[in-house]
């Protein structure tokens, strides 16, 4: 059974990253890869590789990436509310959009969303626009979605109770 879910995950590398550490024999260089993987049906995650090889950071980092699945809300192929997910200097607003309209993200939001299933939702990236620290809050905003199912749950009410 979960070698099925396991197969049916998409991944997309977002950054590559040739780090160079200098040692006293000169320059030692490795590779950082940033991945998300996603089902297309609610479920995303994001992992970061560390190697010597390309290969073998990307396949790295997709392994952390399963590790950290996390299912996210979609109501009628967008986010349910408005929200700024943060992480370090870097900002995310997700904002619903009505249908048709598309993905209207940037840089490496688009990734994210695409794999985590959204057909209409629009995006803006405040503050850095450095690869990871965006895709980790874009991660943060999904996390804090709550749908009116949700909310109701929480609270021990109907959903027609909140409205």
């Amino acid at each position: 059974m979960e070698e099925k879910q396991e197969n049916e995950l998409k991944e997309k590398v977002v950054a590559l990253n040739r780090v160079t550490k200098v040692v006293k024999g000169g320059r030692h260089m490795r590779f950082s890869a940033v991945v998300v993987v996603g089902d297309g049906q609610g479920r995303v995650g994001v992992g970061n590789g560390k190697a010597a090889e390309v290969p073998e950071a990307i396949k790295k980092a997709i392994q952390e990436a399963k590790k950290n699945l996390i299912k996210v809300p979609i109501v009628e192929n967008t986010v349910p509310h408005e929200f700024v997910g943060k992480f370090d200097s870097a900002k995310v607003m997700l904002k619903p959009a009505a249908a048709g309209t598309g993905i209207i993200a940037g840089g490496s939001v688009r990734p994210v969303l695409e794999l985590a299933g959204y057909k209409n939702i629009r995006t803006k990236i405040i503050g850095t626009n450095n690869p990871r620290n965006v895709v980790y809050a874009t991660i943060e905003g999904l996390k804090s979605m709550q749908t009116l199912e949700s909310v109701a749950a929480k609270r021990g009410k109907k959903t027609d109770e909140i409205l």
